[in-house]
């Protein structure tokens, strides 16, 4: 083929909607590379938390602990929800055997004795949960001062720590129950990812009456920081009228970065990953960079 031929058909790829997002991604990407972000004075301890499941809420806590702990940061991830996807997608192990945070709760044993290191980053530090968690329901109420059991042992952990965690990120279960509220009482800010879909303000309205809740109860210091919007599909008029709505109502809470509805997200739980290490360049990947570093810029909003 002559060049002269070359010349049209290039241009016209170009111009096409897939090279257009390539070209994005490029510049995103390297946007994302060049961010400096700077370690908080103190650890940010953040509950992701949603009473609704399938929102992205696992997915969001292990994503932006992976892409912090790339930029730097020191991340220690505690997974509280006794499915366990938090450590699978960190490629921690959690037959039911192994220690986890289940030791922590309920046994007394120091969380020192329980973190592992992800092969994710040399930064990422992970708590597994296993199935074992799902009784400490039921255990955690005859023991003194339930609501108070993580918080306690993670403030002797960070008392003690060598590499004090710059971020920590608590994953709770879909429930309102000891656990999730153990998260709660341990944490500074709560994160809240929400799929974009009808009835979205409906269920941020309840999940504010429970921190406000916890807040008087058990944590005065909780703030509800961060709204983080999933499974967007730019498509659709009523993704974009739930983005407004949500914005509307809580401007300083909502990030800017929205995650887009991508199969690379939904795929690499399956494997064992985030989808950071899945498929990096990828829209969703870059888009939880992006996330991540505006959560580490933005600091803490009290909402």
């Amino acid at each position: 083929m002559k060049q002269s031929d070359e010349a049209p058909l290039l241009g016209g790829f170009q111009d096409t909607p897939l090279a257009q997002e390539i070209s994005e991604n490029t510049n995103r990407m390297s946007r994302v590379r060049s961010a400096i972000i700077e370690k908080p004075s103190a650890t940010r301890i953040f509950t992701v938390a949603n009473q609704k499941g399938g929102v992205g809420k696992t997915t969001t806590a292990v994503n932006l602990a992976v892409a912090l702990a790339e930029k730097g940061m020191n991340v220690l991830v505690i997974d509280l929800d006794p499915q366990g996807n938090a450590s699978t997608a960190l490629g921690i192990e959690h037959r039911i055997e192994v220690k986890s945070i289940y030791d922590g709760l309920v046994g007394n044993v120091p969380l020192q004795d329980l973190v592992n290191q992800s092969p994710e980053s040399t930064n990422l530090l992970c708590i597994p949960a296993t199935l074992k968690l799902a009784s400490a329901e039921m255990e955690l109420y005859s023991l003194m001062g339930r609501e108070y059991r993580l918080k306690n042992a993670l403030e002797a952990y960070l008392k003690t720590a060598t590499d004090k965690p710059d971020y920590v990120f608590i994953d709770c279960p879909p429930s309102l129950g000891q656990l999730t509220i153990n998260a709660f009482t341990a944490a500074t800010e709560v994160i809240i990812p929400i799929q974009c879909e009808y009835y979205a303000l409906e269920g941020l309205t309840q999940l504010k009456v429970t921190i406000d809740m916890i807040r008087s109860f058990s944590n005065p210091n909780l703030a509800l920081s961060t709204i983080l919007l999933t499974m967007y599909d730019s498509r659709t008029k009523l993704n974009m009228a739930v983005v407004e709505d949500v914005r509307t109502h809580f401007p300083t809470q909502t990030l800017e970065t929205v995650i887009p509805r991508q199969i690379g997200v939904a795929e690499a739980p399956s494997y064992g990953q985030t989808v950071i290490t899945y498929d990096r360049s990828s829209n969703g990947a870059i888009s939880y960079m992006e996330a991540a570093i505006e959560i580490a810029r933005k600091g803490i909003m009290h909402g």
